[in-house]
């Protein structure tokens, strides 16, 4: 209650949910000390796999006996999930307790809910402040309260495409503007850039940092990747190779977030990371709900020997890999699907391939989820959709057959709904 109590407290402060501005937040930090500028931090921004490639960063230092203090957002069951710190995820009454002495430093002026949230993650490493912490920036960087440092480590840019238009003008949202405004404000300690989905993007990146006098690292030029049958990947930078274990993580696409960390990592060379770390670090990494096959539980009984998966992805980009991961599986596949509707829905439905059926439905307990029955009006290019009113009736309509796979995707909103009734 001590939790919920202070987080609606921080939902009045502010007529939007978000404001992409750094003012609000630089005042406060201010009164509280600037504790973001007494960490070291490695930044990842990105449209696509910033959570993953959190996730193979952090499994990586803890191979190396190093401890994290993690930022991520959004949440998939709890906010606390956001907040990790000695690599243990907070507990309800120690983030009050960070909410709380926010909320009466900033002493009622306009913040956002996502300002209150970053302020309290950067002074509860005050108490964890020799570890390492990764954090991660969405939305449009440049504005993003999680970009307030002068100094950190490296940056990643992970995987860049379109979504958030909504928060750019309507004649500018183009992906060269969503690049600008996620790469122009890095800082310039060492950047590393990700295997990109086209060349022009790439470039176009190249082209924002060209100013920027980090050490610039880029897949393709500087580092590279190989997958190979036997399920291992060979990795190879300036540092030489490695051959590593496919992740646990399902995805080919997620060696692209693996080799993304491992470049970061040996960049650092003060860490001094060794190979048995990367190879340890990689077999172990997890992410919640990245195609994360539900083993047990309610909805898993339902579809009985068939495998269920729950995947966050929720725009054109995210279709993209995940398809070519469907397309891989050589079975039937029912896609389930709800999405926000501030969602590219057109584009992201046409990157489905040879799906068997698709069923939409309404997010639960979710503000600003598009109506299923909208949805489907939407998939109207493609057969077989059908509506449904709730993700376990949705489930039991499907005539499953054997060795068919049900997938439900199409945002990180409904992977936490599916979890939780799970």
């Amino acid at each position: 209650m001590k939790l919920q109590k202070i987080l609606s407290k921080f939902q009045k402060l502010h007529s939007r949910e978000i404001d992409l501005s750094l003012d609000r937040i630089r005042v406060l930090m201010t009164k509280l000390e600037n504790p973001q500028d007494k960490i070291k931090c490695i930044q990842v921004c990105g449209t696509n796999g910033k959570g993953s490639t959190i996730s193979f960063l952090r499994s990586i230092l803890k191979e190396a006996n190093y401890k994290c203090n993690i930022f991520t957002s959004p949440d998939v069951i709890s906010i606390n999930e956001r907040f990790v710190y000695n690599d243990e995820m907070i507990s309800d009454d120690d983030l009050a307790d960070l909410l709380n002495k926010v909320h009466e430093v900033n002493n009622g002026r306009a913040l956002t809910y996502f300002e209150a949230l970053t302020s309290a993650f950067f002074l509860g490493c005050m108490k964890h402040k020799d570890n390492i912490c990764l954090a991660e920036f969405g939305l449009f960087g440049r504005g993003d309260a999680v970009n307030i440092l002068k100094k950190n480590l490296a940056n990643c840019i992970s995987s860049i495409s379109y979504d958030h238009l909504d928060w750019l003008p309507e004649n500018d949202r183009t992906i060269e503007r969503i690049i600008y405004e996620k790469t122009s404000a890095l800082l310039n300690s060492n950047i590393i850039v990700a295997k990109q989905s086209s060349k022009k993007i790439t470039e176009c990146i190249k082209k924002n940092i060209l100013n920027n006098s980090a050490k610039k690292i880029f897949h393709g030029e500087d580092y590279n990747f190989v997958l190979k049958e036997n399920d291992f990947f060979f990795y190879e930078d300036q540092y030489g190779s490695l051959k590593i274990p496919k992740p646990n993580i399902k995805g080919d696409f997620q060696l692209e977030n693996a080799s993304t960390a491992i470049a970061t990592l040996r960049t650092l060379k003060d860490l001094n990371i060794q190979d048995q770390h990367i190879i340890e670090g990689v077999k172990k990494a997890h992410n919640p709900a990245r195609l994360e096959e539900i083993k047990k539980g309610k909805l898993k009984d339902l579809v009985k020997d068939n495998m269920l998966i729950c995947d966050g992805s929720h725009n054109p980009g995210g279709a993209k890999v995940l398809n070519d991961y469907l397309n891989n599986l050589k079975c039937d596949v029912h896609c389930i699907i709800g999405m926000m509707a501030n969602k590219d829905h057109e584009e992201f439905i046409s990157h489905f391939k040879n799906i068997k059926s698709v069923t939409t439905i309404d997010i639960p307990n979710t503000p600003g989820a598009l109506d299923g029955k909208k949805l489907k009006e939407k998939f109207n290019s493609i057969p077989n959709v059908q509506y449904n009113t709730s993700i376990e009736e949705a489930i039991k309509s499907i005539p499953l057959s054997k060795n068919d796979i049900i997938i439900i995707t199409g945002s990180l909103y409904l992977a936490s709904e599916v979890l939780k009734l799970n």
